[in-house]
């Protein structure tokens, strides 16, 4: 059984991975930006989790977070690479994203000149993280 707070936690959750989501496609489609690999690897994490998320929210299936931790996990490693890469503090000679395509540090990978891209989805899959680790309490009924 699960408790309200859980519930508005799974809820939440499933609505972080639904902008976040909508937001990348947003991005590389209207506004025509072609992702870097990094990019395309958080997708890759966090698109399934809109889906997966929102299908346990409205069945408040809180057992859903044994699959999508781990999803949300490495989508948050990567993220939180792509941010250090971009910040400048892994150098330049580890980016994968300089051999073909866009890079992972240009000016593309922020949004209207000034919100990293890769922070906003660090911030994102961390926020998914902590919603789905609100302890599981036992109803008082």
């Amino acid at each position: 059984m699960c408790t309200e707070t859980q519930k508005n936690s799974l809820f939440l959750a499933w609505l972080i991975a639904l902008v976040s989501t909508l937001g990348a496609l947003f991005i590389g489609e209207i506004m025509e930006r072609t992702p870097c690999v990094l990019c395309w690897y958080q997708r890759i994490a966090m698109f399934p989790l809109a889906l997966i998320l929102g299908i346990a929210s409205f069945s408040s299936d809180m057992a859903v977070r044994r699959y999508v931790l781990p999803i949300a996990i490495i989508g948050a490693v990567i993220a939180i690479w792509h941010s250090l890469l971009f910040a400048g503090i892994i150098p330049e000679t580890v980016q994968p994203c300089t051999r073909e395509g866009p890079s992972c540090t240009g000016d593309e990978q922020t949004l209207f000149w000034v919100l990293p891209l890769p922070f906003l989805s660090a911030a994102g899959f961390i926020a998914i993280i902590l919603l789905l680790t609100i302890p599981l309490r036992k109803s008082s009924i």
